[in-house]
């Protein structure tokens, strides 16, 4: 065996050094310019930049790789009887190796695109690939799974060797992979636009991602050669566990198809929880996020989303009600600055009109009258500091223009005059010590 390996090699080597080599390599580079013009065509005419079929660019994507193998085995099957065929026995290995490197690598980017670990698992995916692919090509390969194949070992009643060991996790890796792909595809297709069903469609995308992972995965099992019958003991023991260990990340999954699927919270609804109020960005199967305006974001597990108390400013509609006071002093006109001071603060450009905002008298303070200015707005996420402090501004206009005075704190003291001096007794007379007369 190892004779003929060595034999084919030279001869491969010998057939690269002809002429007919230079001919197979331009019918090579055409196949190859021919999968990147239609992949240009394809692209351009759909503009599906960034998936997986196309990539970020024109070569870095499924498609390229997928219809370069195909062309270049079409061609080699027509050179097949023209000459000898060398340079496709090393493009069709390195063609497919390329294939499965793309294919490993988009549908993990796409997938888990905020992942550390992707870039980890495509350096290795592309080391594996390039390796299979020389020792394929040196005949080494063949050898080195004759000699896994002798390696075997009992497990239960079933005997597995090293080679389907190996071949069993590529197969289960390729499976899993698909299966993801599939999953990003529907998933991308359930998510698109926006409208008041997005909950429900990311409950439907996470139901059948979950789905495919599971039917994946017992493909997966099954080709390692696992007795898929073993499932059921395992699946008493992770009943067990999820009844004692791990029933707050149960009850956190379960919390969140609960929100999903009643939609008492939505993605882009403002709520407070827990003294931290935002925007929802994103409801996931464990947890939600909240992203406050100032730009920070809260993980929330879904279990406090249904046990605690949670208030939506966008359950029922979009408009918030704010609120600012300003004083005036006593003597001011309040009848004739009520429609005033309304008109000025609809002028503000997120004022909405309906309901329009209103003045009222609140109450009759030590140093003026306190008017209370209400309005509503319908973009909450875009801060309501701010739009506040144009409503104030206004009024400082308005009051500027119409003399209004905006009184300080007054305080009346009252003076007490000082007390009197106490008035000395009269000094008695001087005695003269005799006696008097009878």
């Amino acid at each position: 065996m190892a004779a003929l390996d060595a034999e084919e090699l030279n001869q491969l080597v010998g057939a690269l050094q002809q002429p007919s080599a230079f001919a197979e390599l331009g019918v090579l580079a055409g196949c190859l310019l021919l999968a990147w013009a239609i992949v240009r065509l394809v692209r351009g005419a759909t503009a599906q930049h960034g998936s997986i079929w196309f990539g970020e660019r024109i070569i870095d994507g499924v498609l390229f790789p997928v219809l370069a193998l195909t062309l270049a085995f079409v061609a080699r099957m027509a050179l097949v009887r023209v000459v000898p065929i060398a340079v496709f026995k090393l493009a069709i290995p390195i063609l497919l190796s390329l294939l499965v490197i793309r294919l490993a690598v988009r549908v993990l980017q796409v997938t888990f695109h905020e992942a550390r670990w992707v870039r980890v698992i495509e350096r290795t995916v592309s080391w594996v690939a390039w390796l299979a692919v020389v020792l394929w090509i040196t005949g080494v390969l063949p050898l080195m799974l004759d000699a896994a194949d002798e390696i075997s070992w009992k497990v239960g009643a079933t005997r597995l060797t090293l080679r389907n060991a190996i071949e069993g996790t590529l197969t289960a890796g390729l499976v899993l992979v698909v299966a993801l792909w599939i999953s990003a595809a529907i998933e991308r297709q359930l998510l698109r636009g926006t409208g008041d069903d997005l909950s429900l469609r990311k409950i439907a995308a996470n139901l059948v991602r979950a789905l495919l992972l599971f039917v994946g995965l017992l493909l997966a099992l099954s080709a390692v050669g696992i007795d898929l019958t073993a499932l059921s003991v395992l699946g008493g023991a992770v009943g067990v566990g999820l009844g004692f260990g791990l029933q707050k990340i149960a009850a956190n999954y379960v919390s969140g198809f609960v929100i999903l699927a009643e939609r008492s919270l939505r993605i882009g609804d403002m709520v407070k929880v827990d003294d931290f109020d935002g925007r929802i960005t994103d409801i996931r199967t464990r947890y939600t996020v909240i992203r406050a305006l100032s730009g920070r974001e809260a993980i929330v597990p879904n279990e406090m989303l249904i046990t605690q108390r949670v208030e939506n400013l966008s359950l029922a509609d979009q408009k918030v009600l704010l609120a600012t006071t300003v004083q005036v002093a006593y003597g001011t006109d309040v009848r004739a600055l009520q429609p005033k001071v309304v008109d000025v603060v609809k002028s503000v450009p997120r004022v909405v009109a309906d309901p329009g905002p209103g003045c009222q008298l609140a109450e009759f303070a030590a140093d003026g009258m306190n008017l209370n200015i209400l309005f509503w707005i319908s973009d909450p996420e875009n801060g309501q500091g701010n739009v506040r402090s144009e409503v104030n501004l206004a009024v400082l206009d308005l009051f500027a223009r119409e003399g209004i005075e905006i009184p300080f704190p007054q305080r009346v003291m009252h003076q007490r005059p000082p007390p009197e001096p106490a008035s000395e007794p009269p000094p008695e007379p001087p005695s003269t010590g005799g006696s008097v007369p009878g």
